[in-house]
């Protein structure tokens, strides 16, 4: 059992190391959006495969901001929020609820603001238009006839515009998109699959598959934990029973199959991984945990699934995980991995764990 006093003293030092190692970032690399770190650096000129981390700074500033109150990062949270605005007409990725939701989303719970929300909303509009009629889905920015996990964190947006707009086929597209990934990405087990490819001339499904996972049929341990956040979500805006069964699914799934710590590695199906931890997972399966045991209804099951959270957000508070004993280290949180089969960001500190982690602890701290 995690004592939750110590834990909350944990988070708040991780709050505040997290300011340094902010401020540092901003101040040393103004208006630069990185991705992932190289021995531990943020700056360098790797490869990015995709355009989609821009929100988790901003959003990290938002929820610095949220924890201290001070002018500084409300200033810097609303400047890296205005940095990314012109995103929200971007066709090309799938990513706009990251974008989108982590910065003007929280700044419009801030103010009330109708003008800010009217970027939150323009994104969610635009996102929908990636909706494939045959096969009913939201295409990755891979190809038209690709379907990724990772959209069931983005389609949150999508539910946003369709209930601030009163859009009943802006509801649609994201209802139909989240069974098309329950019924075609998520296994009897729990586990789930990176990536489905579709037919385009019929909207026939062909066959689950992976970029960033061991191999096709295996699980591949981030495409999960956005998979259990994301219908968690989808549970939210809709109500509907079947993604809350499908959240609880990956929740099993995930701590049935993860050592007692609560970081797993970066692929279940994998032995001998040559890298033992994929922290931005867990930062995220926590977050996303507290967020299932919020909406589970049954007191049992909230329980244990935020006491699996808190387990994993000790984990992470610790210094074996937080860069805050690591000299040198520009990162927040180490033993992260972006793509581990292109060599990118392995073993470092990676954006969205950087920011799922801050989000996780704010949980704990009692902010969100």
């Amino acid at each position: 059992m995690i004592d939750r006093a110590a834990l909350q003293e944990k988070c708040l030092r991780a709050m505040d190391f997290a300011a340094i190692q902010l401020r540092n970032l901003i101040e040393n690399h103004p208006d630069y959006f990185p991705m992932y770190t190289q021995n531990g650096q943020w700056k360098h000129s790797g490869e990015a495969w995709t355009n989609w981390c821009e929100g988790f700074l901003g959003g990290q500033l938002w929820l610095l901001y949220q924890h201290t109150e001070e002018d500084y990062w409300r200033e810097k949270a609303e400047h890296y929020s205005r940095l990314v605005e012109h995103r929200k007409t971007d066709r090309n990725v799938h990513d706009l609820g990251f974008l989108f939701w982590s910065t003007w989303r929280r700044w419009y719970e801030f103010t009330g603001d109708e003008s800010i929300n009217d970027v939150v909303v323009e994104a969610g509009q635009t996102l929908a238009k990636r909706f494939k009629e045959k096969g009913q889905y939201l295409r990755s920015f891979v190809a038209d006839e690709s379907l990724f996990i990772d959209i069931m964190m983005n389609v949150g947006i999508i539910f946003y515009a369709a209930d601030e707009t009163e859009d009943e086929d802006l509801f649609r597209i994201a209802m139909q998109h989240c069974l098309t990934s329950r019924r075609y990405l998520v296994r009897g087990d729990g586990s789930t699959s990176h990536e489905g490819l579709f037919n385009l001339e019929t909207g026939e499904f062909i066959r689950q598959s992976t970029h960033q996972g061991w191999r096709d049929d295996s699980s591949w341990a981030r495409g999960l934990a956005w998979s259990l956040y994301g219908f968690s979500t989808a549970y939210r805006f809709t109500g509907d029973p079947r993604f809350l069964q499908v959240s609880q699914a990956n929740a099993n799934f995930y701590i049935e199959n993860t050592p007692d710590h609560g970081v797993p590695q970066n692929d279940w199906e994998e032995e001998n991984p040559r890298n033992p931890y994929e922290s931005s997972a867990a930062a995220i399966a926590a977050s996303g945990l507290i967020n299932l045991s919020r909406v589970v209804g049954d007191p049992a099951l909230s329980r244990y699934y935020e006491a699996y959270a808190l387990q994993i957000i000790d984990t992470l508070t610790g210094s074996q995980f937080l860069a805050v004993d690591t000299p040198g280290w520009e990162g927040i949180l180490k033993h992260g991995m972006y793509h581990e089969r292109k060599g990118l960001g392995v073993n470092e500190s990676v954006m969205w764990g950087d920011y799922f982690f801050l989000e996780a602890v704010s949980k704990v701290l009692g902010y969100e």
